[in-house]
This record gives C-alpha cells, structure tokens and sequence, in this order.
C-alpha cells in the first residue's frame, strides 16, 4: 500500500511514549548504546516514524553531530536530495578538510552548480561522503537519522551505502526506516553498516492497540468496538488510530453486522487498485467481503460463476494474499475487506447477503446474512436468529450469539413472546460470558430506559452489577433500585441478595455479612424453585467459609456440589468446581486440584467463558507455583495477565498472581511493579479482598529483591487488613511466614515469634500442612538470631524434608536455602567447645532444588551467598566481650550491624554479610545511634575499645 507523504499524523498529537513497542525499543536503544546501527523496517503504518523519532530523541545527546534526511515518493527523482539534507548545514564545518576534487565534487551535488553526476564524479563523491563522515566523526560521534530509506532518490542511497560499508571502527551511526513488506529488507540492510541490527516492526496486540486509541483520547469506545478495530486494522496502528477516530466524530456507532465506518482516507488509500478490476470481479471481492470465511466454492453457490479468474486478477493487484494454503480466499489486509464492503450502497449489500443467506453451509452464518438482507421486524427472520444465537452459545461462543441476540431483537416486533427487550437481556449476558462488559452494560441500561416488568428489570440490574466486576462500589445506587423492582419475588429477590453478598465481601470487607447474605440467598433461590442462583449461592457461600476458616465449610462444599447440577455453575469461576479446588488447594491436595482446575479451565475454554478463563488460568498458575514448577507458573501468570487485560476483565488479580510468578521465575522489578498495579487496583474499585493479596505479592516481591523493611511494611498491612476482614485461615494468602522472616531480617524476632504463634494456633486447628511447614522454617530463623543454632538447624532439616513430601518444591527449596545459610554463619564463627554441628556449609543443594523450579530470582541469591564467602552473618554471641554489656539492650539484627562496624566494616560490606540493603544496615544504625545514645559509627568503635563516648 502506499501511503501519501501528506497522510501523517499532526506532530501535536503524537504520543510522547511508543505504545507497544517497549521490548523492541529497549533493544534497539540497547544496540545503539553499545555503538552499532539500527534498520526499522515494516509495512506502512506500522508505526517505524514513531520509533524512530523516539530514539532519536533519546540517544541524540550521545552524539556530538546529528544528521538527518526524510524522504518523500514525490521527490524520489530529485538526485542528491537526501544528500543536501544530511551535509547541508554542516558543508562549511568538513570542506576544508576535503582534498580540493572531493570538495568540488561535493559542493557542486549539494548546491546544483556544475552538473555533478554520479556517472561523471562517482569516486570523488563517494571518498567525499565518506571523508566528510570521518571528519566530523573526528570531533565526535555522529547519528545519521534517515526516515523512508525506501523513497531515498538513487544517487544519494547509493553514496550512503558506500560510506556505511566503509566506516569500519569512525564512531558514526546510523538510524534508519524503511517501508518493506513481508521480510524484505536485505537490499537495505545490505547499503547499512555491517553491525546493522534489523528490527522488524509487527502489528499490535488488541490490548496496545487499545492503549494507543485510550492515549489519543479515543476513550468512549467499547470493548467490541476495539475488537473490530483491532481485526480491521490488522494491529496496524496508524489504520487503527483512523478508524478510532471516525468512530468517535460518528454521531451514531454502527449496528451489530453492520461495517466500520472506513474513513475516506484509508478509502483512498486501499480502493484505488479497485478502479483496475472489471466490475464483476469487483462484485465478486464484494461477495467475499462479506462472508465470514469466504472460499473459492461459497463465491460459487452465490453464484459468482467465473470466481478463480476473477480472485486471480484481484491477486495480481495485491487486493488477495496468494501465499496462502487452502481454499479460503484471504484480502491481503482486513482493511480492504472493510473498505470495499463500507464502500458499496446499501441495496447492493443486501443482495450478497441475500445470496449467501442460502449459499453459507454453517447455520449461524445463513442466518446472519438473512437478518442482514431484510429490513425491518420479521418474526420469522428473528426466531432464525434466536435459534442461531443459542446454537452459538453451544459452541462456546458467546460474542458471536451476543451479535446474533441483538440482530434478533432488532427484527423481533414489539408484541411478540419472546419480545425485543428480553432478547436484548440474553444478548448482554452472553456479552458478560464473552467478557464484553461494557457492551453488556450498555445493553442493560437501554432496557432499563422502558422496561415495566419487574423481571426484566431485575435481569438488567444484574447485568449492570455483573458488568461493574469487582468495582461494586462504583454501583451502590443500583441495589435499593433491584431490591424496590424484585418486591417480594423469592426468585428475583435471591439474585439481589447474591450481588449483595459479593458486595458486603468486596465493598465492606465483611466476610460474616457476605456469608449471611450468600446463605440468604441459597434459601430465596431454594423457595423460588432457582436451582442455578441457589447453587452459585451456595459456592459463594462456602469460598468464603473457606477462607474464614469457618468450621461449616467442608459441609457447605458438599451442598454445593450436590445433584442437581447446573452445567454453567459447575465450571465458573465462583461457581461449585471453583469453591471446590479453593479447598482442595489450601488443604495441600495440590495434585487433586491441579486436575481439578484443569478440567474446568478446558470447560470455560469450550463455553467461550472468557472471565472465568482468566481466573483459572491465574488459579492452575498458583498450583504450579506452589508445587515448585515456577516456569510453567510464570507462562500461566502472563497468559492470565494478557487476556485480562485485553477482555478488561480481572486485571488487578492477574496481575497479582503474575507478580508472585514474576519474583519466583522471571524478573523482579516486574514483580513489584505488578504488584503495585494490583494493589492500584484494589484501591481504586474499593476492594479490600484483593488488596490484601496484592500487598502480600508486594512483600514477597520486596523479600525476594532484598528488601526486608518494605516487606515487612507491606505484610504488616495485610495483617491488619485481613484481621478487619475476619480472614483467619492462614493458608489463604500463606505471608505469614515471608511476613516473620522478614522481621527477623530487620531485628525483630520477638514480632516475628508472635506472627508464628498466632498462625499457628489457626493452620493447626484447620489442618494445614504446608503452612506449619513454613512457620516452622521461620522460626528456626528466629531461634537462629537468638543464638540457638542447634535447635535452628534441626527444625530446618525436618521442614525441608516435610515441604518436599507435601510437594511444595519452592518452598522446600527456600529451606535448604535458609540450612545453607545457616551453616554457612556457623562455619565462619565456630563455637567454643562443644560438640561440631552437623551438615556440610555448602550450597549446592538449595541452588540444585531452585534450578529444578526454574527459581531464577532465588537462584541468583544463591550465587551471590556463595560468592560472599562463608562469613555471611555474625551471631551475637561472638561479639567483642568488651561491648556486650553495652549491646543488650539491642535487637539480634541490631547487635549484628553493630558488631560487625566494630570490626571496621564498611555499610556495603555488612549489607553483603547479612544480605540485606544498604539502606536497610542505614535504618538499623540510626536505631542502634539512638538506643546507645550516640551519634556516629565512630562511637561503635570507640565502644569496642572499651573508651566512654561524650
């Protein structure tokens, strides 16, 4: 395609930042840094001038000398054009420097005068292109920036190519773009200098694609509608950013079937090979335009009749790929499709649809082009379409009978049974299954402008509260609304009640409220004959007990899970197999609840159920990561991640769940940015629930980066929160025991002991396993601070052993880690007297368990202990005699960073010892200045000579 020089972006509405170009920008800015060239190159409008422009603006100051030329097709004639744009401006700094032909070889291109040719002064200006680049490389490095590199005319890409290939260690770089399609850049990269780095520009996700129209402001529009944006622009963000923006200056968005209203100048840009095509070939292209998989025999059975010659034409002028396989007929770009389709007049339109209304063999299809060739209400065509709408929602795909239910509504007259409105609601709630809550939204409220019945208002209520996910709080005003309009309705009155109990748990943070209210609602839906609502009530009702820790849950599972059986409950993510695996997992069945959410992830997969794909892709995530295989987790975590993102859907738990996978495998600056998103989250829908796992992934983030005070500032949180929340089953977040490591890692293993008890007396009473496992590994740190290393490492042992048969591989890991470390301190300050502690201090085991989990943050830690040396922390007992008395009254972590500054060392090197920060060893002294009453390190020192301090 091409893309004319005067279709550009205004430079004031550029963005500031390159929207989905993160990674690729990091490595091209990377390969600039490290002294060597970029080639972008891409399709038009890919966005290469974005990227290009960005990198230029960030890496310019590096350079001493920066030039630059940005070519255009209507210029691509002009010899020496691109030439006179890099040395125009610097010509008079280099030409004294050139021998006398050069110079007059490379004036006379740059300023017309004297009829230079390459021809007639090839060499000369070739020595002089490359001796000017030498001479200015001399005072400095130099960027040479050059946008189009397609429309760059003959002669200066040539004398171009000739200096890159030459330039061999001249500090001279080059930032270039250019348009290619498919991988055909070779010829470019060939003319680049040899350590040229190709970076290829793709399509965007629908996720970048709607970040990009929410950064220019395109922000009213909805899911679906940026769905269709992202299909027809093909990711391609400059079509996406016109498509966008006609959508919102369009006083009316378009209809379910009908085309995006294709602005006129993507028209232009795509349509005009069509005035080369006959008129039947064009019809024809019509046709495919608007089947949904078109092939070589659809076009036929509409009768299209000379179809292979027609689409062979349409191939030789790019409209068709033609490197496909099969008989689908595929347009080079979905931007075609949409613009000839928008293109043709409405009665045209209606006859293909009218043709392929009988040609289509899929039933879903034959009925959508019916409704799409008739006009008006016709019951006849709308039962069709209901009947299309439900067969489509059998299929797992509830976007498509979301569109169906709309189409029939439009074509269902007013006085039917089933009539619009109620067609409309079962439309909006496939939208809530498809995870298109805002279209779902919209659909309610609509119904909600005229509907009289109370079911129908009620229905729409739930679909408003349902579409508001975990931002409840957003919606307050709707539940006395619902509750007036369902009356004494025992039926209508259990779904109001079921929204008030997720209320009461979200917005209030009550779980005794929330599980009062869910039961209410299983009695209402008992008495209403609402087997479904009864029974999401029910798993409603016994997740919380579970996570309470109330005595009733096991029972309450059983209720739920009793026959008769809703298929759509039995695999939603709040539904009965939800609540189920939530037991399952926190009873340490790890392998019975990694099969059982795979089942129901292959469920929701099969319905279509697109929320609660996203939930239990973050819960087999979990499963995996607490069974040791953090790889796998990490795959999970970002699958989750990204489909939340792009449905708009459960962000702020993915990304939760991501930030625990993310500092056990992956990267831990991404790990607490996560968290922090997810925290984010929590805080702007109200949601105390997931708050406090968010701010547990943040403490564990802030563990593992080797912060123990944010850590234990960020647990401390979550235990004052889930104390609020009535939240007494410590194997629901499992912090307490980062939350006590921690405290002992900044002094305070007497705050540290009291965590442990505290969710000890909770996991013994409940049964939990693996959560004892971890407390006890805890308190061997704390009893290792006080000094009792022998009792330390017998707890250590045996929880390793326990945490590997319960199959917690991470955390099995994390206590061989702690072992190591442990002798490792005991082996730099042996005891005097006393039998030899047993155990070698080494390493090799913890980082052999960390490598089998793919632990690669942990991992680290593991070399950076071993190469620290075995003198990794000093025990308190081994403090200079002088200074004892004086040290008593400080913390174990406190008298270990001041034993440690008498022996002279510096911050750094007691951060290394006691891995932890600097910032931290900074925090314990200033503690240890005011409790000894003195004001400096020299004081400490003062103390270990046995000196008074004034």
């Amino acid at each position: 395609m091409t893309v004319p020089r005067d279709f550009q972006e205004p430079p004031r509405s550029r963005p500031d930042v390159v929207i989905g170009r993160e990674d690729l920008f990091t490595s091209a800015r990377e390969q600039l840094g490290r002294g060597g060239s970029v080639l972008l190159h891409g399709p038009a409008g890919i966005g290469k001038s974005t990227v290009l422009r960005a990198l230029a603006a960030d890496y310019a100051g590096a350079a001493r000398t920066v030039l630059r030329c940005s070519a255009t097709e209507s210029e691509s004639h002009l010899p020496f054009l691109a030439l006179a744009d890099l040395f125009g401006l610097v010509l008079d700094d280099v030409s004294g420097a050139l021998p006398a032909a050069q110079r007059t070889a490379l004036e006379s291109a740059l300023t017309g005068r004297g009829e230079s040719t390459l021809q007639r002064d090839g060499l000369a200006l070739r020595l002089a292109v490359l001796s000017a680049l030498r001479t200015l490389a001399a005072r400095g490095p130099v960027l040479v920036v050059a946008d189009d590199l397609q429309w760059l005319d003959a002669a200066s890409a040539e004398l171009l190519g000739f200096a890159a290939r030459r330039l061999g260690d001249t500090p001279v770089q080059m930032l270039c773009a250019v348009r290619t399609e498919g991988q055909e850049y070779d010829r470019h990269l060939r003319a680049s200098p040899p350590d040229t780095l190709a970076v290829r520009l793709g399509p965007l996700s629908r996720t970048q694609v709607s970040a990009l129209l929410d950064h220019r402001g395109y922000t009213p529009l909805s899911r679906s509608t940026i769905r269709d944006i992202h299909r027809t622009s093909g990711g391609n963000p400059l079509f996406a950013l016109e498509l966008g923006r006609a959508l919102a200056e369009s006083p009316t968005r378009p209809r379910p079937g009908e085309p995006l209203p294709v602005p006129t100048s993507l028209r232009a840009l795509v349509l005009s090979r069509l005035e080369m095509l006959s008129d039947e070939a064009r019809h024809t292209l019509l046709v495919a335009s608007a089947g949904a998989r078109p092939t070589l025999a659809l076009l036929h059975a509409a009768g299209r009749e000379h179809a292979e010659a027609e689409t062979a034409q349409a191939a030789a002028l790019g409209l068709l790929a033609t490197e496909g396989e099969g008989p689908a007929v595929r347009f080079a770009h979905p931007l075609i499709s949409a613009a000839l389709y928008a293109e043709a007049p409405a009665q045209e339109r209606r006859a293909v649809h009218a043709a392929l209304s009988t040609a289509a063999s899929d039933p879903i299809e034959r009925a959508r082009h019916l409704a799409l060739a008739t006009t008006g209400t016709d019951p006849e065509v709308a039962a069709r379409l209901a009947e299309a709408a439900a067969l489509a929602r059998d299929r797992g795909a509830p976007s498509v009978a979301a569109s169906l239910g709309l189409l029939a509504a439009r074509h269902t007259p007013a006085d039917s049974a089933p009539g619009p409105d109620e067609r409309r609601l079962q439309a909006a709630e496939d939208a809530i299954t498809a995870g298109e809550a805002d279209l779902a939204r919209d659909i309610a409220r609509d119904v909600l402008t005229r509907a009289t019945v109370p079911a129908e208002r009620v229905r729409a209520w739930m679909v408003v509260i349902e579409a508001a996910g975990q931002a409840l709080g957003d919606v307050d005003a709707v539940f006395p609304q619902a509750l007036a309009d369902a009356g004494d309705d025992p039926r209508l009155l259990a779904l109001v009640h079921y929204q008030l109990a997720w209320r009461g748990l979200v917005v209030e943070g009550d779980f005794a409220e929330a599980r009062q209210e869910a039961a209410h609602a299983a009695e209402l839906a008992a008495r209403g004959a609402d087997r479904r609502t009864e029974l999401m009530a029910l798993s409603f009702q016994a997740s919380t007990e579970t996570l309470m820790g109330h005595p009733d849950a096991p029972a309450t599972v059983k209720r739920a899970l009793k026959e008769p059986q809703d298929p759509y409950v039995a695999c939603h993510h709040n539904g009965a197999g939800s609540a189920r695996f939530r037991w399952l997992i926190m009873s340490d069945q790890l392998p019975e609840a990694r099969s059982t959410i795979t089942a129901l992830l292959r469920d929701v997969r099969r319905r279509g159920m697109v929320e609660s794909e996203v939930h239990f892709l973050r819960f087999l995530a979990d499963t995996e990561l607490r069974s040791g295989h953090c790889g796998r987790a990490l795959d999970l975590a970002r699958e989750s991640l990204r489909l939340a993102r792009d449905a708009g859907i459960g962000e702020g738990a993915s990304a939760m769940l991501a930030s625990l996978a993310e500092a056990s495998a992956g990267d831990v600056d991404r790990a607490l940015a996560l968290a922090r998103e997810a925290a984010d989250h929590a805080e702007v829908d109200g949601d105390q629930m997931y708050l406090s796992r968010a701010l547990a992934a943040l403490g564990y983030a802030q563990s593992v980066a080797g912060d123990p005070a944010g850590a234990v500032r960020s647990l401390r949180r979550v235990r004052e929160l889930e104390q609020g929340l009535g939240i007494n089953d410590p194997a629901r977040g499992r912090w307490h025991g980062d939350l006590a490591e921690a405290l002992v890692r900044v002094g305070e293993p007497g705050e540290a002991q009291d965590v442990i008890d505290t969710a000890r007396v909770h996991a013994l009473r409940l049964g939990r396993e693996s959560v004892l496992a971890v407390l006890d590994r805890a308190e061997a740190l704390v009893r290792a601070a006080r000094g009792e290393h022998e009792a330390a490492l017998v707890r250590l042992t045996s929880v390793q052993d326990r945490l590997g048969r319960l199959g917690y591989g991470l955390e099995e890991a994390r206590a061989a880690f702690a072992l190591a470390r442990l002798r490792a301190q005991i082996a730099a300050f042996p005891r005097t007297g006393g039998t030899p502690l047993p155990g070698p201090a080494s390493y090799d085991e913890a980082a052999r368990l960390f490598r089998r989990c793919r632990a690669l943050p942990w991992l680290r830690q593991v070399d950076a202990a071993a190469a620290a040396g075995p003198a990794a922390v000093e025990p308190a007992s081994v403090a200079p005699p002088v200074a004892l008395d004086a040290l008593e009254g400080l913390a174990a972590m406190e008298r270990q960073v001041a034993s440690l500054v008498m022996e002279g060392a510096t911050n750094r090197e007691i951060a290394a010892r006691l891995f932890i920060s600097v910032k931290t060893v900074e925090a314990t002294l200033t503690r240890v200045y005011r409790k000894l009453g003195i004001r400096s390190r020299v004081d400490i020192v003062r103390l270990a000579a046995g000196r008074r301090t004034t």
